[in-house]
């Protein structure tokens, strides 16, 4: 009869804690149609200067290569779980080169991490599978996984462009039905960020909104590594929603006749739509504000910071003639 002797605790600590932190992980989620592929060009064309300084990033053309394969269950041939541990096998061996080459804060940048938004669309709900895949993934990652980086948008406008790219791809133009779906869906960020945290515990989560961060790659890079960024490449514009009158131009006829007349950006959603999907963003941001419950950071623009306990200095001398002269310049232009 042979006796298993159990491993001792320091060797089933995670592997993060027995290398003192050595190399800081990121893994940076995207999300889609918040200018994540915008952010990864930056970081390959600075890529060099960055390694200089000791940041390192794997991007699409690394993750979507094979590095990846086996994490998340396929209809392949073979053991779903000896594809598993393939995997990890080969995220380590990678990790442990890129800390050799004296990589102190790798950013892994991959927003399908997270799913796609033709699952989005399909099912009217932001990221249902979240949990699980990013349960998969810290495993994969043998826990060297220090913190997540995920970008929110604003849900019509969010909504908005996945629509736009989608159809322009071949996708039918949605329908009233689908439309009210997705403004009715009572799934927000707020849940995408809770099933991140849950699947996740002890990582920190970063949220950086579009809204101040989008079009900014080199203040998210400070924000994420705390390293001087690069400046070149940092105005590419990649994967941005077509206007109007060019998806209407790149689609078939029979298509593009179901788009509406005029150009500029397409709105697809009604004014209660959109009031809608504003009220549940605006929901988001006050509970990511107030703390997020302790399961996520949000990152604030440090050129404009919020208001702290002393408000800012303001004129105090202001009185009844400057209400006046208020009411006369509220009607002009």
């Amino acid at each position: 009869m042979i006796t298993q002797t159990p491993f001792p605790e320091v060797q089933k600590a995670p592997l993060v804690q027995r290398i003192g932190n050595a190399m800081q992980t990121c893994l940076h989620l995207g999300a889609h149609r918040c200018a994540t592929t915008s952010f990864q060009e930056y970081l390959r064309q600075n890529a060099a200067d960055l390694e200089t300084q000791g940041i390192g990033f794997w991007g699409p053309r690394r993750t979507r290569n094979g590095l990846l394969h086996g994490v998340l269950p396929t209809p392949a041939v073979g053991n779903a779980q000896a594809l598993a541990k393939r995997a990890q096998g080969r995220i380590r061996m990678n990790l442990n080169q890129s800390q050799e080459r004296g990589i102190q804060h790798l950013i892994v940048s991959d927003e399908n991490l997270i799913g796609s938004t033709r699952t989005n669309l399909r099912l009217s709900a932001l990221y249902s599978g979240i949990g699980e895949r990013m349960a998969r993934y810290v495993e994969a990652f043998d826990g060297r996984v220090t913190s997540v980086a995920l970008n929110i948008r604003s849900l019509e406008n969010y909504w908005t462009s996945a629509l736009t790219y989608a159809v322009a791809r071949g996708h039918r133009v949605p329908s009233v039905g689908q439309l009210q779906n997705l403004a009715q869906s009572s799934r927000t960020w707020r849940d995408v960020i809770t099933d991140i945290a849950c699947a996740m515990p002890g990582v920190e989560i970063k949220v950086l909104p579009f809204e101040t961060f989008g079009g900014r790659p080199e203040l998210q890079l400070s924000l994420l590594s705390d390293c001087e960024p690069p400046r070149a490449h940092a105005r590419v514009r990649l994967n941005a929603a077509m206007r109007l009158e060019d998806l209407r131009a790149h689609l078939l006829e029979s298509v593009a006749q179901d788009l509406p007349e005029g150009a500029g950006r397409w709105r697809p959603f009604d004014n209660v739509q959109c009031a809608m999907l504003r009220e549940n963003y605006a929901d988001d941001l006050m509970w990511l504000t107030a703390g997020a419950d302790g399961l996520a950071q949000l990152l604030q623009d440090p050129e404009h910071p919020a208001a702290g306990l002393n408000l800012p200095h303001t004129d105090v001398t202001r009185g009844t003639p400057h209400d006046k002269q208020d009411r006369r310049l509220a009607g002009s232009g």
